[in-house]
Formats: structure tokens, sequence, C-alpha cells
């Protein structure tokens, strides 16, 4: 990527690096879970913690070191998990609304749908190519009722 399309994309305020959304992410999931731990632990032990302070203060550390050491990975995979659903379905939802877009413009020009009706019957016709009009139009009007596009 040369320079000037890094600097514009970062002036858009596109992402530099997808990896770090997952990692912040990661990092917040491992953080709530840690706390909920220490919070359950703090809730077992507040009877004995009145009598052994030093040794509930310990035992709350200890908590939290093992909760961190046991929910890094599990945070990160579900955080990676989480990050690419949610960009195969922000690729779906763009994907879906400019293909909205592209129609909405073609039913207002002509040509446009003519390019597009043509390459409807060239991705019809890739597997087996048509030899004459008959067939041709057979397709097309196969692809005009399948679709529903009789009302044009």
């Amino acid at each position: 990527m040369n320079t000037q399309t890094h600097e514009s994309m970062i002036a858009r305020g596109a992402p530099a690096d997808t990896g770090t959304s997952s990692k912040t992410l990661a990092s917040l999931l491992l953080a709530a879970g840690v706390a909920a731990l220490v919070v359950m632990a703090d809730q077992l032990m507040d009877a004995w913690a009145e009598r052994h302070v030093i040794a509930a203060w310990i035992a709350l550390w200890a908590v939290a070191v093992l909760a961190i050491v046991a929910l890094r990975g599990l945070s990160r995979y579900a955080a990676q998990q989480l990050m690419q659903g949610l960009d195969a379905w922000s690729a779906g939802v763009a994907s879906r609304r400019s293909d909205r877009r592209l129609w909405a413009m073609a039913q207002n020009d002509p040509r446009m749908m003519l390019d597009l009706q043509s390459a409807f019957d060239r991705d019809d016709s890739e597997d087996s190519p048509a030899q004459n009009l008959v067939v041709l139009s057979q397709r097309r009007a196969a692809r005009i009722v399948r679709n529903r596009l009789h009302y044009l």
C-alpha cells in the first residue's frame, strides 16, 4: 500500500489494523471476567475476611491472577470469533445496501438496466453458452420469472 492511500485511509477514519479491535475487545472481556470472579470470591470470603484481613487480601489477589491466566486464551478466542461474525454481518449489510442502490439507479436509467440484464444473461449462460437466440430468450424469460422482474 502506498503512502498516499494509507494516509487517505487514516484521514477517513478507517482502522489501520483489524487486529486492534479484537485485542481491545479481548482485554475488555478479560477485565470483566476477572472482576466477576473477584467479586464472587469476595462474597464467598466475606465472613472469613473480617478476622483474617491480610489472608483475605492475598487470597483475592491469588484469585485475580489465576483468573487472568485462566481466562486469557478464552477471551482472545471469544473476541476473535465475535469480530469475525460482526465483520461478516457488516459486509453482508453493505453488500445488500449496495445492491439496493444499484437496482434503484437501474430502474431510473434504461442503459444501466440493459447492462444489468445482459450481465444476468451472461451469468446464466456461463455454465452452458447459448448457441442460438431461442435458447437465450428462453433463459432470459426464465430468469425474469424466477427473479420476479416481470413487472418492469
